[in-house]
């Protein structure tokens, strides 16, 4: 009876990836939803009734598991480096000549490929069944959102194939209808709207519940295999043909060219055709087919010599500015902003601009009533780029910064040596809701369902006065507010009350200290592991750290050393959520105090395993070297932390070593 069970399983699980495919991948679908679901829900009843035949790779187990605390940096197999990038026909040309040259040869084949505007990601497989999924992150490390990806429908969870390793690299992206019905979503709930498919597509996959990443409508076109072990191909098309055979989706426009004038012909074409589509490309990769070419033509420490991505023209309309209205963000910062006869460009609706400040303003002579080039080329706002003056009436009229804050009424000043003017206020309330808006966001506390709106009608009614105050909501007080129902309200406290598991290197993103990025509040998180080190530390403790200079050593010193700071972190501590690391208990302090650093592939170790057992032994991995670095790991083909290593004079140690430095 059980054989029988197990067999009807695994009838059902191939049934259902084969329509999966038809589905999502090839878009040829030969049953109804229906029918489908009817599918699914017969294996979910069988997995439930006979758990021992649950396996990771069932396509029920898409969509499931908790919220996660954050997500994990791991370490790419090879490097996703980024591309060069071109912007003219000429420059494409240079590019085909410095191949012939690097090459000795005057016929190259080219690959080209859409650009697709939307998020790098690597896939790997383990004997055929998905075992990771990471960002690009700085093209050395990413961050794991394994659950995430698995929510996207056209990733195989499964191969046909056993293959011990494959890698595979793709980008994630929104159709421009689901990012329309998204953005619809968003404006009923009154969250902020996402500015474009990327924007939208990058922060459905970094969502730290899986669940409401399946909500989204993700989709994924396959460029490139980065390693596959037995298998030789001799070009780029041929290794992307395979991928098709394996069950990947791929996009269907690549074309093979025999020369670059066939190059230059298909960026012509995809130029005036990108309109077509429904969803945003940028431009179009091309790179060199034959693979060992791209060998012998190799890498520089940023980019590969075999592939450069020719970006079209940034899209253009032409309107009206109506009026010039100033924005005062979370640092007192007052921005003015362009009101714009609404026009529609790529497909979105555009009705304000950037000026970014008054310089920029009297710069390009920009009048309020004045006709004016816009530009989008994926900003979060889409910029003027000039005045059209032969356009002008005489009813256009100057723009005044003005000398009180627009929100507060305080005193504006314009540091000198500064272009940004900004507000005295101490309780600005546009400050104030700045500041939560960005301690909400995506890639700080991840509050969602809390947006410009909700934030607003909280100010209003006095339920938050700071960060700390929206730990204290309760039901109550959310059904007080103005078009908030009881399931908004359960979805905002539960979003809330997810946040306390972020990691304390966003909260230190989130708390808006002046200069710190997410990048420095890594820094700072990975330096000192709790609030409570962050009070005692000192300018040159901070200077200490690479990358952290006096501007930002002196902004965090002055942050947390003040005493209303100090009180909001102990309600924020006390609320629940993590104001320090975890600090990883070593089972040995042999290598306690030394750094390392890794490069190149370890032939009997992962990055991740090497890492593990320095941390055990009380050591510490790092991912840039410096002159705090003891030791450099070197592996097979390093990279350019090999040379920085040299420079330094920084110790240089095999795999062998490493072993010997352990096992002493």
């Amino acid at each position: 009876m059980s054989e029988e069970i197990k067999k009807q399983i695994e009838k059902l699980r191939k049934e259902i990836i084969y329509h999966e495919r038809k589905y999502y991948v090839e878009d040829q679908p030969e049953i109804s939803d229906y029918e489908f679901d009817q599918l699914m829900n017969q294996l979910i009843i069988l997995e439930e009734q006979y758990p021992q035949y649950l396996s990771p790779d069932s396509p029920t187990q898409r969509v499931g598991g908790q919220p996660a605390e954050g997500f994990p940096t791991v370490t790419h197999m090879i490097p996703m480096l980024s591309l060069d990038n071109t912007y003219s026909s000429q420059e494409l040309r240079e590019f085909d000549q410095r191949v012939k040259k690097g090459l000795g040869s005057g016929k190259i084949e080219y690959v080209v490929e859409l650009k697709i505007d939307g998020l790098g990601v690597a896939l790997l497989y383990e004997k055929g069944v998905l075992v990771r999924g990471s960002t690009r992150g700085n093209g050395v490390e990413g961050e794991e959102i394994t659950q995430n990806l698995k929510t996207i429908r056209s990733i195989p969870l499964r191969l046909s194939t056993d293959t011990p390793l494959l890698e595979v690299r793709g980008e994630v992206f929104l159709s421009i209808k689901g990012f329309k019905e998204i953005n619809k979503e968003r404006e009923i709930q009154g969250e902020t709207l996402f500015a474009n498919p990327r924007n939208a597509a990058a922060g459905s996959v970094r969502l730290l519940d899986p669940r409401l990443t399946a909500a989204r409508p993700l989709d994924i076109f396959i460029y490139a295999l980065t390693y596959l072990e037995n298998y030789q191909f001799k070009t780029h098309y041929e290794s992307l043909q395979f991928l098709k055979k394996l069950g990947f989706k791929l996009n269907p426009h690549s074309k093979l060219c025999s020369n670059m004038e066939e190059v230059l012909a298909c960026a012509g074409l995809w130029q005036e055709k990108r309109d077509e589509l429904d969803y945003e490309i940028d431009g179009l990769v091309v790179k060199v087919n034959d693979l060992e070419q791209q060998l012998r033509l190799g890498l520089t420490s940023k980019h590969p010599r075999w592939a450069i991505a020719y970006k079209f023209p940034a899209r253009q309309a032409t309107t009206r500015i109506k009026d010039i209205l100033v924005n005062v963000g979370r640092t007192g910062t007052l921005t003015p902003v362009a009101i714009l006869e609404p026009v529609e460009l790529s497909g979105i609706t555009i009705s304000r601009a950037t000026l970014h400040n008054e310089d920029e303003i009297r710069r390009k002579d920009i009048l309020v009533g004045d006709v004016v080039v816009i530009e989008r080329g994926g900003d979060v706002i889409p910029k003027v780029v000039k005045v059209i003056e032969s356009k002008r009436t005489g009813t256009e009229h100057d723009f005044k910064m003005p000398k009180s804050c627009p929100s507060c009424g305080a005193l504006v000043y314009r540091p000198e040596g500064e272009v940004a003017a900004r507000c005295t206020g101490a309780s600005c309330p546009a400050q104030l809701k700045e500041k939560l808006h960005h301690f909400a966001s995506r890639t700080a506390m991840d509050v969602e369902h809390l947006g410009p709106s909700t934030i607003e009608l909280l100010l209003g009614k006095g339920l938050v006065c700071d960060f700390a105050d929206l730990y204290s909501l309760k039901m109550e007080d959310l059904l007080s507010l103005e078009r908030m129902a009881e399931k908004s309200a359960q979805n905002l406290l539960d979003a809330i009350e997810r946040s306390k598991q972020v990691g304390f290197d966003r909260l230190l993103f989130a708390l808006g200290i002046r200069h710190v990025g997410q990048r420095a509040a890594r820094l700072l998180a990975q330096n000192f592991p709790s609030m409570e080190d962050l009070y005692k530390t000192e300018r040159e403790d901070l200077q200490a750290i690479p990358e952290i200079g006096p501007t930002i050593a002196d902004s965090v010193v002055m942050f947390f050393s003040q005493d209303q700071n100090k009180r909001l972190l102990e309600r924020l501590k006390t609320a629940g959520l993590k104001t320090g690391t975890e600090r990883k208990v070593a089972t040995s302090e042999k290598l306690a105090g030394k750094q390392f650093v890794l490069t190149g592939a370890l032939k009997d170790f992962t990055r991740d395993q090497a890492k593990k057992m320095i941390e055990d032994l009380g050591g510490r991995v790092t991912s840039s070297v410096s002159q705090k670095t003891d030791y450099v790991i070197v592996g097979q083909d390093p990279g350019s932390k090999y040379t920085q290593a040299q420079m330094l004079k920084v110790p240089l140690i095999s795999e062998e070593e490493f072993k010997k430095l352990l096992s002493s």
